[in-house]
């Protein structure tokens, strides 16, 4: 029976869809590492709790498949802020994160260096009364 599972999750990892554009945050290569973690022997592999890993392997499915897109149909391709499915990719791509980390890293700097110079004597003394 193992074996059967093991084949089904291969399968599964076939299918499922690898985003490039998200290095080392991708769902599908995260599913192909967890497999191959998880099926260490391969076919041979012995599998704890039986149950869980079924529900496990079902649940995937579901997710892949899109089953819960199409039993709750959205009425718009946005979210709550508007931006489109589109637009969000572009946005949580690797690339663009990196960017508006070294963005904010530059900020942060920038503040740090303009409080810095205001105070070079040390810590500013209180004022008398």
């Amino acid at each position: 029976m193992a074996a059967t599972r093991y084949r089904r999750f291969l399968k599964l990892c076939e299918e499922w869809p690898k985003d490039e554009s998200k290095k080392g945050r991708d769902l599908g290569t995260f599913l192909r590492q967890r497999v191959a973690s998880a099926f260490r022997e391969g076919e041979n592999t012995q599998i704890s709790d039986p149950e869980k890993c079924d529900q496990m392997f079902e649940s995937l499915v579901h997710i892949n498949s899109n089953v819960y897109k199409e039993k709750f149909p959205r009425s718009k391709d946005t979210s709550f802020t508007g931006v489109t499915v589109e637009e969000c990719r572009m946005l949580l791509a690797t690339g663009n994160i990196q960017h508006t980390e070294e963005e904010k890293k530059g900020l942060w700097k920038t503040l740090m260096d303009r409080f810095s110079s205001k105070h070079e004597g040390g810590t500013p003394e209180k004022a008398e009364k």
